[in-house]
């Protein structure tokens, strides 16, 4: 099979975050499938481009068996709203213009993940344009989620933001989603018939997780970096406005009088405010670190007691699942889940960790006290969340069951 695939933050090798499609794409292309993408020159905490892009709009390069085209992004991604949409537009019309005119040859399918929705236009006309068929994933409900968190209050964007999923869901042949709120949403609110609808969620990605465990020195890991006795929750994600890290602040206050010690790992248009405000509140247990490569981000998990999954309190949230949470169930380590709805759900069945209610300092505090006194919790919480995972969510087996969605659903009912 051949696969155009439309992905804004489709991940450099070495950049951190999330990478759901950089590990999907490994897997379809070792087993002969030839898989190429267009992807975006920002990363999605990014504020510039990296040197070999600057002053360019197109630049193809290989990343072990799949060929990435990188399009021109606007660098005034992350410095305001304003920018974002900008920044959203810009890959539209420099995807479209590479599926066109760059990406040579014939494929099977255009498969586009998002947000952002509106790289669903560009690759609605290449699909229409190149007589192929589009697969559309959803990995967050978009506007729903840009709406509930403020980012987005002109209503004349929101109506074109509305009208535009429509358009694109009504063409899409297939149409994934990430988690099983997803399903129920666009099968129930918008009248979307199951027919066209599949469900192939995050995964968990135990080949990196072993792979990093072969080698790696705990003791030595958490002597080098000074955690050696502390009480290690580890945050891994985006500083911004819809995951509202100031809970994990007023967390971290709340508990100083414990050996519990915060790392936040990332970037994103909040952590210079968020740096401020733990300077003004003069918070001692609590360190912000720059984001690192994927490896490095299993070694700080395995270094850590819990991993934390951490959003807004809003509704449109508790229809998600949480990329990191996979990764610490990978690592096993119990996960506090300031999450309602679906991920709540998971952690409970996988019986990995605690739910605490999203912005509620007093909980933080009671729960993370509880696991101070019972350390053994952590290991059989640990222990739960990755054969759950490793029974549910294996990357693998999920990735082997999207392509044969495809094949049954797509292509042999062009």
């Amino acid at each position: 099979m051949k696969i155009l695939l439309l992905h804004q933050y489709f991940l450099e090798e070495d950049d951190p975050g999330g990478s759901r499609w950089n590990e999907m794409t490994k897997i379809w292309t070792a087993q002969g499938h030839e898989v190429t993408v267009i992807a975006g020159m920002m990363h999605y905490t990014g504020s510039q481009k990296r040197e070999e892009y600057k002053k360019k709009y197109f630049v193809k390069k290989q990343q072990g068996a799949v060929e990435v085209n990188r399009t021109h992004v606007s660098e005034s991604y992350n410095k305001s709203f304003m920018g974002r949409l900008w920044g959203y537009f810009s890959f539209m019309f420099s995807s479209l213009w590479a599926g066109l005119f760059h990406v040579k040859g014939k494929y099977d399918v255009v498969l586009v993940t998002s947000p952002p929705l509106f790289v669903g236009i560009s690759g609605y006309l290449i699909s229409r344009l190149k007589g192929i068929p589009m697969v559309f994933e959803v990995r967050d409900l978009w506007p729903e989620s840009a709406i509930d968190t403020g980012i987005i209050i002109n209503k004349w964007v929101i109506k074109v933001a509305y009208a535009v999923e429509k358009f694109i869901y009504k063409k899409s042949k297939l149409i994934n989603v990430l988690t099983p709120a997803f399903y129920k949403t666009l099968r129930d609110e918008k009248a979307i018939e199951e027919s066209r609808l599949i469900m192939i969620p995050n995964a968990a990605d135990f080949s990196l997780s072993e792979e990093v465990l072969q080698t790696f020195d705990r003791d030595a890991f958490r002597k080098q970096h000074n955690l050696d006795n502390h009480f290690v929750i580890t945050y891994i994600g985006a500083h911004g406005v819809a995951n509202h890290l100031d809970q994990i602040l007023e967390a971290a206050k709340r508990l100083e009088d414990t050996s519990v010690l915060f790392l936040l790992i990332g970037q994103g248009m909040e952590k210079t405010r968020l740096i401020q405000s733990a300077q003004e509140m003069q918070i001692k247990n609590l360190r912000f670190l720059d984001s690192v490569p994927k490896k490095e981000v299993f070694k700080y998990i395995l270094a850590s007691e819990m991993g934390a999954s951490v959003l807004k309190k809003v509704d449109t949230f508790k229809t998600v699942y949480s990329n990191k949470t996979f990764d610490y169930f990978s690592c096993k380590k119990p996960v506090l889940m300031a999450i309602d709805g679906v991920s709540r759900d998971l952690v409970e069945q996988a019986q990995a960790g605690s739910y605490v209610e999203p912005e509620n300092g007093d909980e933080y505090n009671r729960i993370i006290r509880e696991y101070l006194i019972d350390p053994e919790r952590l290991h059989r919480e640990g222990e739960s969340g990755y054969h759950y995972a490793r029974e549910n969510f294996d990357r693998e087996v999920l990735a082997n069951r999207y392509l044969a969605y495809i094949q049954d659903k797509v292509l042999t009912h062009k």
